[in-house]
């Protein structure tokens, strides 16, 4: 950790690996041998085609991507993704939604502006605290149903399921991975579309990356515009226009980083379950201070939520924080209270400083 850096908690744009970014500051003003930055350079060049052709094929490595799906570079976020689900998938069927949090509701609000949807299952009424189990699940899809969309991670309860749910295989999965991707193993075979803002865990914000089998372009409604299509990027490269490209350079180095200094996917999981228990254990170990969000059994390993005994605290708890050199911790402002977000690129080193601080708040502050 470099002494002028802080630990950003922040629930994104989040923390990128210092690698990366020391890599990305040495090339800013000149790429070795072209003279251009990144941010200049043409993205039909034969710099930029390896630069995409690379970071495809390593994501395909980490995430173990079969040749039955497209890797897709997009923009919009998550956000427009929510109307390209809809309209690549639904054709004129219904399609469930599993609402888990607030961006599961903001799928559905997208999904039903576009055509049929419904809520098949929700913990809206008891405050968005867990998901459900595979029993809860299997039970609430509807047999007619076009595809079943999920949020794999909610980062403003701090919410997440612990593994890829399980449908019924005749359901498309579709799953919303933007604040989870690329921090542990997935079954990518088993969605029918996975996608991801990357400004969480796999670059900067400005690029999305979109999983997409190949059973999915067959039935693309011939309407949907050029842009929100899945075809045009399949079919380009994901260069039918000009791409972010600086964005998609540096989601190749967080790839790479991933790949060559931590080791795939498997160590990545194991580091992020060290992290979040730091902190699990502190709120766990002082109940009547710290009140968790989210059920133990559906809790985030990215985004660790929780309330203290007052709003004065936890505004004297942020504002203690980032004197500490620990930033971006208020919670959601639809929430309130605490929220640490543990993304990849967060060292351990962040996670114990904010355990000590907890612990040595609390002693101060408990009654």
């Amino acid at each position: 950790m470099q002494p002028d850096r802080v630990f950003n908690f922040g629930a994104g744009p989040g923390t990128l690996p210092l690698p990366v970014l020391e890599r990305a500051q040495r090339d800013l003003v000149a790429l070795p041998g072209l003279g251009v930055s990144p941010l200049e350079v043409s993205h039909r060049g034969p710099w930029f085609r390896d630069v995409i052709e690379r970071a495809e094929a390593d994501l395909r490595a980490l995430l173990e991507i079969p040749a039955s799906h497209h890797l897709l570079f997009c923009q919009g976020g998550a956000t427009m993704q929510f109307a390209m689900v809809a309209m690549n998938l639904a054709g004129a069927g219904t399609s469930d939604h599993v609402v888990t949090g607030s961006w599961g509701a903001k799928a559905l609000a997208e999904a039903e502006r576009l055509g049929n949807a419904r809520v098949a299952w929700s913990d809206e009424a008891e405050g968005f605290r867990r998901v459900p189990s595979t029993e809860e699940l299997a039970g609430a899809i509807s047999s007619d149903a076009t595809f079943v969309h999920v949020t794999s991670n909610e980062t403003v309860q701090g919410v997440g399921f612990p593994h890829t749910p399980i449908v019924p295989e005749h359901v498309r999965l579709v799953a919303d991975a933007s604040s989870d991707l690329l921090s542990r193993p997935v079954d990518v075979r088993r969605h029918a579309v996975l996608y991801a803002g990357a400004q969480k865990n796999a670059g900067p914000a400005g690029v999305t990356i979109a999983i997409v089998r190949d059973d999915v372009l067959k039935d693309v409604p011939d309407q949907v515009p050029t842009m929100l299509d899945y075809r045009t990027y399949v079919d380009h490269g994901s260069l039918y226009n000009t791409p972010p490209v600086f964005a998609i350079y540096v989601v190749g180095l967080v790839a790479r980083w991933l790949l060559d200094d931590v080791g795939g996917l498997e160590v990545m999981r194991e580091r992020n379950r060290g992290k979040a228990a730091l902190l699990y254990d502190v709120v766990d170990g002082a109940p009547h201070f710290f009140r968790g969000h989210a059920d133990p059994g559906s809790r985030s390993l990215m985004n660790v939520t929780f309330r203290l005994p007052s709003d004065e605290l936890e505004g004297r708890f942020v504002e203690e924080a980032a004197k500490g050199g620990m930033i971006e911790l208020k919670g959601h402002r639809s929430v309130g209270g605490i929220r640490a977000s543990l993304y990849n690129a967060m060292p351990i080193e962040g996670a114990r400083a904010l355990a000590a601080f907890m612990r040595e708040f609390r002693d101060r502050y408990a009654d």
